[in-house]
């Protein structure tokens, strides 16, 4: 009985496995995403997919740092507005 579940399981487990083309696939609809594309150079696929991964990265860390800043920006433009400005009350709700 327990080599039937552990058959059934390993072929479950390599069905859902993600294939070398799917990887691929991903990775350059990832690409797409990033500011700079620069196509993946097929001849050398594992280090184009790390590139675009480490590319990815920096540029996630790069739109929290500009939301972070934006943050700032917009709390110091709210403090020195007046308290009964539409707008101020409209921006608050929308960071509510």
């Amino acid at each position: 009985m327990s080599s039937r579940r552990s058959r059934s399981s390993r072929q479950a487990a390599s069905s859902s496995r993600i294939t070398e083309q799917q990887v691929r696939e991903l990775v350059s609809k990832l690409q797409t995403l990033l500011p700079r594309q620069q196509p993946l150079n097929n001849d050398n696929d594992t280090a184009s997919t790390s590139r675009v991964l480490r590319e990815a990265c920096n540029y996630i860390r790069s739109l929290h740092k500009e939301v972070d800043n934006l943050s700032e920006r917009l709390s110091e433009l709210l403090q020195n507005t007046d308290n009964d400005t539409d707008l101020e009350a409209v921006l608050r709700r929308m960071l509510m």
